[in-house]
């Protein structure tokens, strides 16, 4: 089993900040969920492929369906689809959480509006093991504001999403969207959406893990830093 407690004290896995994001591994996640009740709501599947720069490999890929604690809401089954009967004789996601975490490993997690999932996440991690995920994590739509922010004149990037959606963005860049709200599915649509943003990043000038882990914070990224100031100073 995957064990928290020989992780060294600190909030975040060491990093080689001057690593190539075009060199870099990656694991892009999502969740479905019972609801967005953080307290009362449960992860019901959890979906991840990885990434080594640009390159998906779909071969490398993680997708569980989970029995909840919590119980179905009517309002979250019409989004993703998943039923009662479709989990019931499936495990609890305490078996899940040291095979999710061993699929990650030490790599930059990416997913989109992902402060969601890892809240999630990181609940049940804390729960299980006693402490949350160590990986630094980046979020596409924060990603996506800040490449927006300096290149206006961009067809692609001059488009504003009616909201913060997954798909919403996708349609930028006319990605196929299949499967809809389906954790495995949902997380390909992200690495592709990543896979994107590479080459208009490092001709931006992010080139290295420190500056994509700056632009991408899920609480920090997107268009602060241009309001900051830090737009080139990485």
């Amino acid at each position: 089993m995957y064990n928290f407690f020989k992780i060294r004290k600190q909030e975040t896995l060491s990093v080689d900040l001057e690593k190539s994001i075009s060199e870099a591994n990656y694991t892009v996640i999502d969740t479905e969920l019972t609801g967005l009740n953080e307290r009362k709501d449960s992860i019901i599947s959890m979906g991840a492929v990885k990434m080594i720069g640009s390159k998906i490999d779909l071969s490398k890929n993680f997708n569980k369906l989970i029995k909840p604690e919590a119980k179905f809401k009517s309002e979250s089954v019409v989004i993703h689809g998943i039923t009662p009967s479709d989990v019931s004789e499936l495990p609890a996601i305490d078996s899940i959480l040291s095979e999710f975490a061993e699929f990650c490993g030490d790599d930059i997690l990416i997913g989109h509006c992902v402060s969601i999932d890892m809240a999630f996440i990181n609940r049940e991690m804390k729960r299980v093991f006693g402490n949350p995920m160590p990986n630094p994590v980046i979020d596409t739509f924060f990603i996506y504001e800040w490449i927006r922010t300096q290149t206006p004149s961009k067809p692609c990037f001059s488009y504003v999403p009616k909201d913060s959606g997954l798909y919403e963005i996708a349609k930028c860049f006319e990605i196929p969207v299949r499967g809809a709200h389906d954790a495995l599915t949902d997380a390909f649509i992200t690495a592709q959406i990543f896979q994107r943003f590479i080459p208009a990043l490092i001709n931006l000038g992010i080139k290295n893990l420190g500056a994509l882990l700056k632009v991408g914070h899920p609480e920090k990224g997107g268009d602060k830093n241009s309001k900051s100031g830090l737009i080139y100073n990485f």
